[in-house]
Order: structure tokens, then C-alpha cells, then sequence
């Protein structure tokens, strides 16, 4: 008898989830980041799940993050999010950190949207501006693809070339033009946390050629495109990278920024989901 591995237990998690919604099976999955969770209750005909009621799940423990699995609709389209994330930092393996995404996948999800805090790192992003990820540096020594390979995920080797989908991009920035909502681009750089960066750390990204950073959406890209799943990938810049800012960082500015530009960032879901 095989070995029981993420697929069968995304397999598993999925039949309970779709045996509870009302949409059938979802086309998009979204990951909410820190302080962005009330979009899914925007959501119609939806239902929603605690994390801690599905098989498999791993629980989350950081402020901002509601920990629930949501289905419902964006306007005609099917779609299923994940209100709240877990982290590296928080002890996880990788395989665990990535299992809500093989989960959207497991959902019926062609297409999944990475959404996250982050610092920015380039001088002329300001906090409250979003910004559509173009590329990312994957900095946490950790690949959620280390180890044997389940060929029912996706393949040993796969290419992330165009790890953020250049559709969908096209899509994203349609959707910002005609909603008239600001949308800067860059590269995002996952680093393990939970520590903030020091400012040596920022000079670094900055020469390495990050134009924000955060501690989650890397590893979750590189699951996702293992999975075949098409990416696109939005962070709000909630505050400037450390040796910017005249003050600490902290994670009640994060929360407090995001907070502030909720209605764009919900207006631009609401307007790119619609045209996927």
C-alpha cells in the first residue's frame, strides 16, 4: 500500500469543504495576508469553515489572520478563500505551510491570487500603496518540494520562469486602470522571520534586486506552480523597510495600514476576479 502523503490529504480536506458549498466547486483561490482578511466577507452565497474543523489543516496563530476557509462568489465566479495563513516562523514545515494552497488546488482552483503585507524596500513605495508581485526571491533556505516527489502534485522539476502568471498580470493592471485604483509592481523576497530585517538586511535586498519583503507567498508560489496552478501575487506596503522609517516597525502598523486601504484592495479583487 502507497504511502498517505499532501495530496491524499488535500484530497480528503477538499470533499469535506466542497460538501458544504452552496457555488459548487471554486475556479479562483485567494490567500488573505495580514490585515487583509475581510474581503471574504464580502463574498455572496457564502459559507464559511474554521481551519480548526478541517482534516489536516494546520492552525494559525498570528493577529490578522482569522483562520477560516470561505466559499462563496465574487460576483458570477466561484471562488474560495483563505482568511489567514501559517508561517515558517511559527515552527511549520514547509509541506505544512503550503497545504492551503495544494488545497485550493484539491478544491477544483485553476488559478490562485497570493495576497501579503509587506515593507518596501524600494524608496518610492510608500505604505498604503499595493504593489503587483512581477518575481520573488525565495530567501528562507526552505523548498516546499524538498524530499520525495508525489507525481500527483506536480512534477520533480518544475519551471519558474514565469512564476507570476504574465496574463494575469496584464489582467491585474486592466483592473487597476479601470477601477482607477494606484498599482505599482516589483519583486517580492520571502525571508523567514519573525524577526524584521535590519537595515544591513535591507541594503542587501535592495542590491539583490527586492523591491518589498515580507514572511509569507513564496513558498505558497512555488506549491502553487507545482501544482499547476496559475499565480498572481498582490502586496499592500503596510511600512517602510527597516533604516527607512523614522520609527520601530511594528506589527500593529502592518495591521493598522492594511486596514486603511481595504476598500482599494477590495475593489481591485473584485474587478480582476471578474475578469479571470
Amino acid at each position: 500500500m502507497a504511502e498517505r502523503g499532501p495530496f491524499d490529504d488535500a484530497r480528503e480536506t477538499s470533499e469535506l469543504v466542497l460538501g458544504r458549498s452552496k457555488v459548487g466547486a471554486p475556479r479562483v483561490g485567494l490567500v488573505l495576508g495580514s490585515g487583509l482578511g475581510r474581503y471574504a466577507e464580502r463574498l455572496f452565497d457564502a459559507v464559511d469553515v474554521p481551519y480548526s474543523e478541517l482534516p489536516h489543516f494546520p492552525g494559525v496563530g498570528v493577529p490578522g489572520h482569522a483562520g477560516r476557509l470561505w466559499i462563496g462568489r465574487v460576483r458570477s465566479t466561484p471562488v474560495a478563500v483563505l482568511q489567514g495563513r501559517v508561517h515558517l516562523y511559527e515552527g511549520h514545515d514547509p509541506a505544512r505551510v503550503v497545504f492551503g494552497v495544494r488545497l485550493l488546488r484539491a478544491l477544483g482552483c485553476e488559478v490562485v491570487v497570493l495576497t501579503n503585507a509587506a515593507g518596501g524596500v524600494r524608496t518610492d513605495l510608500a505604505p498604503g500603496e499595493l504593489m503587483r508581485i512581477t518575481d520573488q526571491l525565495n530567501l528562507t533556505g526552505r523548498n516546499p518540494l524538498v524530499g520525495p516527489n508525489d507525481e500527483r502534485l506536480g512534477p520533480r522539476f518544475p519551471d519558474l520562469t514565469d512564476a507570476y502568471d504574465p496574463a494575469l498580470a496584464e489582467l491585474l493592471d486592466r483592473a487597476a486602470a479601470e477601477a482607477g485604483i494606484g498599482l505599482r509592481s516589483g519583486v517580492y523576497a520571502q525571508l523567514l522571520g519573525p524577526s524584521y530585517e535590519t537595515p544591513a538586511e535591507i541594503r542587501m535586498l535592495r542590491l539583490l534586486g527586492a523591491d518589498a519583503v515580507g514572511m509569507s507567498t513564496a513558498l505558497e508560489a512555488i506549491a502553487a506552480r507545482h501544482a499547476g496552478l496559475r499565480v498572481a501575487g498582490l502586496s499592500c506596503i503596510t511600512n517602510l523597510a527597516a533604516g527607512l522609517a523614522q520609527r520601530p516597525l511594528s506589527h500593529a502598523e502592518v495591521s493598522e495600514t492594511a486596514a486603511r486601504v481595504e476598500g482599494d484592495f477590495a475593489r481591485l479583487l473584485d474587478a480582476f476576479v471578474a475578469r479571470i
